[in-house]
């Protein structure tokens, strides 16, 4: 069995060599071909050199095409695994920094607020331009496999403008389905659960045991854990007041609803400094931060350590591989994805892209009818999907109106700022991105004027509740298997720049 595979974004080597595994753990995949394309010519022969060497090691005779000419990548593959992010680091400092002037403290700041609509409008346009590179250069009906946030905004507009059959992808399911278990004193496989709602804000609506429920008493469970009693307490509290458990991590979820990041005094409160996902503030940009500087010194000991194993004990639980495997094989697998709504879930709009159950063969992707979700999850929902519909339109058409009503309608931007201090915002964070932002050239050159004029509304100066220092790459080696984990969870290919 050949086909081809190519990585959009390759440069980012957890993940992509972690991806590329899973793919050849597959026994009819070991002769498939494979591209890696990454703007980044340094990154992407760091990673080529490693994933080759896993490669030659676990006696494959594949050899990477790897070329920073993305449509040389793409010609004839038939699934394009993606995982950007435009502007890299340098654009995503300006996504924490410019909104803590404004009293905005973000965790992570790539899905919905301040960081996560601005992210989308550097993002979309690109994706769009990868969509008509597909069209041009793939295998004919080739399917995009999107890992870049922010998530639903970015497989949205594929779907809508893109012309390119999309599934979006996380983990986040995984993860929170691996919790639901451990409260229970469960193994994962042997607890069921159903979840639905939109990438980041999906709910576990069902889980089981053996055909005994869970969900009813997930809130006491989850209270009596030792840890996550400590390192969960916003997803517990939205458990307590709404009903049911959420996928995405304390400090992701803690941006996107206005209530728990709103006051400083109180943001302390409701995280923890154990582990950046847990709430720190701009706790993402520093594990990237790091993480950029730790691969650059440490990798020639990443090519020192014993390369990848390509077993099935070794296999990840990220969904691509699985997806193209029952595509390719007819095995079923059954996983989470993001999809264009059109009626699974039957309370959420049919346009938006939501998360829900789906099963692969041979026969394609299939999305069972969800029905509707409970009242106070889909309300949750849907305003995160108000935002998302105007962040996409706005930067698709580069209308500056529409980019900031997504402002005024984001939860949490809404519960911190004033309309006149979201103006501003957006007129900082525009001429910020001004390299990545084409689209607005007009927007940008008016919001110059008004910056420049002066009589601007007061600022902050602050660092955020819970922000930590960078560590330096001398702090970070008297901890190499700490920093090799941060890294990790800084690599999902999405700290990739593109200019």
């Amino acid at each position: 069995m050949s086909f081809k595979v190519a990585f959009i974004g390759a440069g980012s080597i957890g993940f992509t060599r972690g991806i590329l595994r899973d793919l050849l753990t597959v026994p009819e995949f070991r002769n498939i071909e494979v591209a890696f394309t990454d703007i980044s010519r340094h990154n992407l022969d760091m990673v080529t050199e490693l994933c080759q060497r896993d490669i030659d090691e676990n006696g494959l005779s594949i050899r990477i095409q790897s070329s920073t000419d993305r449509r040389q990548a793409l010609q004839d593959a038939k699934y394009v695994i993606c995982t950007i992010r435009v502007g890299g680091l340098e654009a995503f400092r300006t996504d924490i920094e410019i909104p803590l002037k404004y009293g905005i403290d973000q965790c992570v700041g790539d899905t919905l607020c301040a960081g996560g609509i601005m992210y989308g409008q550097r993002g979309i346009p690109e994706m769009l331009s990868i969509c008509k590179d597909i069209r041009e250069m793939c295998a004919p009906d080739a399917l995009l496999l999107n890992y870049s946030n922010p998530m639903a905004m970015l497989t949205w507009a594929c779907h809508q403008y893109g012309g390119v059959r999309t599934i979006g992808l996380c983990h986040g399911v995984q993860h929170g389905h691996h919790q639901i278990a451990e409260v229970y004193g469960l193994k994962k496989q042997d607890v069921d659960i159903v979840c639905a709602g939109i990438n980041h804000q999906t709910w576990y609506i069902q889980a089981s045991h053996q055909g005994k429920d869970l969900t009813s008493g997930l809130l006491e469970a989850f209270e009596r854990h030792p840890e996550y009693s400590q390192t969960e307490k916003v997803r517990i509290d939205m458990l307590r007041r709404f009903g049911y458990y959420s996928t995405e991590s304390n400090g992701h979820l803690s941006e996107y609803v206005p209530w728990y990041r709103k006051r400083p005094e109180e943001i302390t409160e409701w995280i923890d400094l154990g582990s950046w996902i847990n709430g720190e503030t701009g706790g993402y940009l520093r594990v990237c931060t790091e993480g950029r500087s730790w691969f650059e010194t440490d990798f020639p000991n990443w090519m020192k350590d014993p390369a990848m194993v390509f077993r099935p004990e070794h296999r990840g639980e990220e969904h691509g591989s699985y997806i193209i495997e029952g595509l390719e094989t007819g095995r079923v697998y059954r996983g989470h994805f993001n999809v264009v709504n059109e009626g699974i879930i039957s309370n959420l709009p049919d346009d938006a892209i939501i998360e829900a159950p789906g099963y692969v063969d041979r026969n394609g992707v299939s999305m069972p009818l969800v029905g509707e979700l409970p009242l106070g999850p889909a309300a949750v929902c849907s305003v995160s999907i108000s935002v998302q519909r105007l962040a996409v339109e706005a930067a698709v058409h580069g209308d500056d109106l529409l980019l900031r009503q997504a402002f005024m309608m984001d939860p949490l931007i809404g519960a911190v700022n004033n309309p006149k201090e979201i103006w501003q915002l957006v007129d900082e964070m525009l001429v910020a991105g001004e390299t990545w932002l084409p689209q607005y050239a007009d927007s940008i050159a008016a919001a110059k004027k008004r910056l420049e004029a002066g009589n601007l509304i007061p600022t902050l100066q602050y660092e955020g509740a819970a922000r930590l220092k960078v560590k330096t790459v001398e702090e970070m080696q008297l901890d190499r298997d700490t920093a090799n984990k941060n890294a990790g969870e800084s690599d999902k290919g999405k700290d990739r720049e593109k200019v």
